[in-house]
């Protein structure tokens, strides 16, 4: 790896132990307040923060079986990349796997070129050849990045990573923790399987056999014992979604796929495929654990640990700090325009090309990006479309810095996590659930849930909307929203 002044990339996902600061107490928090305000953009330096993403095959032993040949961006299985709020990322890529990729920089609000789209965004990068993404980060918080095609073998061969964009916090945590969470499909011996089925893809998802945490099963974390601590959740399994609860320790709620919210008691949170949750929670005293759940099964699954360690801390009541609020262009509810997106089963294909600038249309051809069966759509329109050969017009066109209330409509029996590429959606209110507003890129459907989100369409360019458990969306539940 190419290391410069500005380079930080973390070897391997730990925890990394921030100052102890005594934190000030009150008499309480609640769901009723708002985050500080934004917190101006530091002057940062001008140099790029440099990073060399190197997408092969390396073996690694998970799970005390034998090796297995994962698809990664690094020698470090999990690449962590942390850039400044601000800061400008430059990250070369170079391709040696077997197949054509890309990487998409899931959330953050980037110039359309550097989404990492094949065909709509960029040309793939084919093996043996390079493209470098170099953009500058606007808002903080904790963001994957993966392919975008093939994304169920690649993905589910490990190829991911986590970008952090700092600079959010009012006050330093005593310890800030990530924790990777991600199935595999492995048999009994050890070997992947098939990382998509008909059956799976036509109803939830096909999950994994063996959870992991970091890439480890059941990973023990560590942190200072009744210290206050950042715990940045995030889940980038092809298709399981995971009920995230935890014992031993009161937590909040203090940011939302990485976007700042006012701290509220947290209990239980549904974290979809590519879907982020900050907590704040004490620690217990020394020699204790806190443990982390998944409750979304038919007994809980344990994710990981962590452990109480040294002197107990003295931090008087639980008060969490929060984060400095967003710095998104808060969406003009009052002259929005409503529009009503339906997510369903099958609809009949739609002959329609996606037209270029230079009048000519994007015919695809490459079966790699696309599948042989179809089991959902968007407004009645499948990606890709019949013949598998194409991709379809926007699914709606939008005026930029319009604002715009999306009215999100499951339409089947099954849950999926929605996600806008290039803009951060404002969630606003569900028929069936009752939740603080906050920010996101990726909105869990329940089974049919309406949701309104609201946003303004301030970035400009064909952006993918889509459902984010992988299978869906590569056998239909997937489109483009243009914005010019």
């Amino acid at each position: 790896m190419t290391v410069s002044r500005r380079t930080i990339l973390g070897l391997g996902v730990a925890m990394t132990t921030l100052s102890s600061f005594p934190l000030l107490s009150s008499r309480g928090y609640s769901a009723t307040g708002t985050p500080p305000p934004i917190k101006p953009v530091p002057d940062v330096s001008p140099e790029p923060v440099f990073v060399n993403l190197h997408a092969k095959v390396r073996n690694a032993n998970l799970f005390g079986g034998h090796e297995l040949p994962l698809w990664t961006y690094h020698d470090n299985i999990l690449p962590i990349v942390r850039v400044p709020k601000g800061g400008r990322l430059k990250a070369h890529f170079r391709n040696d796997l077997p197949e054509h990729s890309s990487i998409h920089w899931h959330g953050i609000r980037l110039p359309n070129e550097m989404d990492g789209v094949p065909y709509v965004t960029q040309q793939p990068v084919y093996p043996g050849h390079d493209y470098t993404y170099d953009f500058t980060c606007p808002d903080t918080g904790l963001f994957p990045f993966h392919s975008h095609c093939n994304t169920a073998e690649q993905l589910g061969r490990g190829l991911a990573g986590a970008l952090i964009v700092t600079g959010d916090e009012t006050k330093p945590y005593d310890a800030d923790l990530l924790c990777v969470i991600k199935d595999w499909r492995l048999d009994e011996d050890q070997n992947f399987l098939d990382f998509t089925e008909k059956k799976g893809a036509a109803r939830g998802g096909t999950f994994g056999r063996m959870r992991s945490v970091n890439y480890k099963s059941v990973p023990s974390l560590k942190a200072p014992a009744r210290g206050d601590v950042r715990l940045r959740l995030m889940n980038v399994d092809n298709s399981r979604i995971n009920q995230i609860g935890l014992e031993g320790a009161d937590a909040a709620v203090i940011a939302t796929d990485g976007q700042a919210v006012s701290p509220f008691p947290f209990k239980t949170w549904r974290l979809g495929s590519a879907m982020r949750l900050d907590l704040c929670l004490r620690m217990p005293a020394s020699g204790n654990d806190v443990k982390i759940y998944d409750y979304f099964a038919p007994e809980p699954v344990l994710l990981a640990n962590i452990r109480a360690e040294g002197p107990n801390l003295n931090r008087g009541e639980f008060d969490p700090a929060p984060l400095f609020a967003p710095d998104i262009t808060t969406p003009d509810l009052r002259n929005a325009e409503h529009k009503k997106i339906d997510f369903s089963a099958t609809a009949s294909p739609t002959p329609n090309l996606i037209p270029l600038p230079n009048g000519k249309t994007l015919n695809l051809a490459d079966e790699l990006c696309l599948n042989e069966k179809s089991f959902w759509a968007i407004n009645k329109t499948t990606w890709p479309e019949d013949g598998h050969k194409t991709m379809p017009a926007p699914v709606l066109n939008l005026v930029k810095d319009r604002t715009y209330i999306f009215e999100l409509r499951n339409l089947t029996p099954h849950m999926h996590p929605i996600h806008i590429h290039g803009h951060t959606f404002l969630y606003l209110k569900s028929n069936k659930r009752s939740l603080p507003q906050h920010y996101t890129d990726t909105v869990l459907l329940k089974p049919k849930e309406r949701i309104q989100v609201a946003f303004k369409a301030d970035n400009p360019g064909d952006w993918m909307f889509h459902c984010h458990i992988i299978e869906h969306a590569e056998t239909g539940m997937m489109s483009i929203l243009r914005v010019t």
